[in-house]
């Protein structure tokens, strides 16, 4: 078995930091110590003076395949994911063909465990005639079940209500629902095409994806889901209006959970100007205010997780007109450092970064033996330099589609290391070749 030890590290864990030395051995943490004798033949990391962090387990990215290789691939987007010091990702249904089938996921998993440089696990997509799929599935077999309540792409839009009744009354593992109302953003697109046609500007884009959409749809899930008895997560809201849905405070006992990602936090309506179909996405960015409120409902808990709904596209993709341009945009390489910039602000402790971005991940999807620094679990860790500064370059993107919202910003931290299952898979700026990802198993009974 090989051996890593990382010495003299800042362990952020469990809402502590402390100074420890940590033994790998093999795929696993062997021991946190304030001294470890370093083994023969160990690869020793000094982290003196860093921080180690629970990998992030990012549960929301579409890495396009199958189908829509042009755009990205598991192989392509995982690196990426490792070098921004993600671990652990879930998938999205909407590839081509769409995840709706138990043949469908297992076909997805055949496809990672060969490509993946991260652990991974897929959700199985919901859609208006899939509900006897949903019913036998086998809760080890997906991270959660996906409903487009508001379709961003394909066919997977559920808008049957008593299909939607059916599937919160009857889903053996968590719904994670996409909120938006379809009927009022396309009665919204109809009015500002007669204005202006297919070059509709993009400051219309959070008018047309409106906020009352968001109210709207997420109302009716959170609505559904106590009505049933269900655990919803609800993704990516976008909206102040939408925080009192949810309840603040820790997410332990909660049915109901909420989610912000963080191109929703780092941006907002005003850049549009600069950045236009580069940042259009579903939900939309909204506003300044908008964004302040999702920062703060981060901060009492009423928001549990943050993700990155990681969407690529390619450049002549987005640089069509409004109409034409797709939703998405990449954003796994940099989602860390990109919500570290909030605790040099002075607005997120480390704490509570590491509880949004690994811990209640964990705890919501029923993770096992990941997303925590514990003996015995798996060594899914990044060890991030709080003190060094990284300008993003196009020359350093990682993503097949070879362009980030974030080019040219200058981040105020570093990721250092990142350790995929105790394998040394991304350092000193360098991936690894070899592909450690595994496939995440669940603290849920199987059928």
């Amino acid at each position: 078995m090989s051996s890593i030890v990382i010495k003299h590290a800042r362990i952020v864990n469990e809402s502590q930091i402390v100074e420890r030395d940590v033994l790998i051995e093999g795929e696993r943490i062997e021991k946190i110590a304030k001294t470890i004798k370093i083994p023969k033949n160990a690869t020793v990391i000094d982290a003196k003076g860093k921080y180690l962090l629970p990998g992030m387990i990012d549960d929301q990215v579409h890495f396009r395949e199958p189908g829509l290789t042009h755009k990205a691939e598991i192989k392509t987007e995982s690196r990426a994911a490792v070098a921004g010091g993600i671990t652990t990702y879930f998938e999205m249904p909407n590839t081509t063909p769409p995840t709706t089938t138990a043949a469908a996921l297992e076909a997805k998993y055949q496809l990672a465990g060969t490509k993946s440089a991260a652990n991974f696990a897929f959700y199985l997509g919901a859609s208006n005639d899939n509900l006897e799929d949903i019913k036998a599935l086998d809760p080890q077999t997906a991270c959660g079940i996906k409903i487009f309540m508001g379709a961003s792409t394909g066919n997977m839009l559920v808008d049957d209500h008593d299909v939607l009744e059916a599937i919160f009354a009857n889903a053996p593992i968590i719904i994670a629902t996409h909120c938006e109302d379809t009927p009022m953003i396309q009665e919204q697109e109809r009015k500002y095409r007669r204005l202006y046609g297919d070059d509709i500007p993009m400051s219309c884009h959070g008018e047309i994806r409106s906020r009352e959409a968001c109210l709207k749809s997420s109302t009716l899930a959170t609505q559904l889901a106590r009505d049933n008895n269900a655990k919803l997560h609800v993704l990516h809201l976008t909206t102040a209006d939408e925080l009192p849905l949810f309840v603040p405070g820790p997410i332990d006992g909660k049915l109901i959970t909420a989610e912000v990602c963080v191109h929703h936090l780092a941006f907002n309506d005003r850049d549009y100007a600069t950045l236009g179909t580069l940042i259009k996405c579903n939900p939309a960015i909204k506003t300044a205010n908008d964004q302040i409120a999702l920062l703060e409902a981060l901060q009492e808990g009423r928001i549990d997780i943050i993700a990155t709904d990681h969407a690529p596209h390619t450049w002549e993709e987005k640089h069509q007109p409004y109409t034409k341009a797709p939703s998405g945009l990449p954003l796994v390489q940099h989602a860390l450092q990109s919500v570290l910039e909030f605790y040099h602000d002075g607005h997120l402790t480390l704490e509570t970064i590491v509880e949004k971005t690994s811990h209640n991940v964990a705890k919501r999807f029923d993770v096992d033996q990941r997303g925590y620094i514990r003996e015995g679990y798996y060594a899914d860790v990044v060890l991030v330099d709080l003190d060094a500064e990284e300008t993003v370059s196009k020359k350093s993107l990682k993503y097949k589609c070879g362009w980030s919202p974030f080019e040219g910003k200058t981040f105020r931290s570093t990721i250092d290391t990142t350790i995929v299952n105790g394998h040394l898979a991304y350092h000193d700026g360098k991936l690894t070749r070899a592909t450690p990802g595994k496939r995440v198993t669940f603290a849920r009974e199987s059928k």
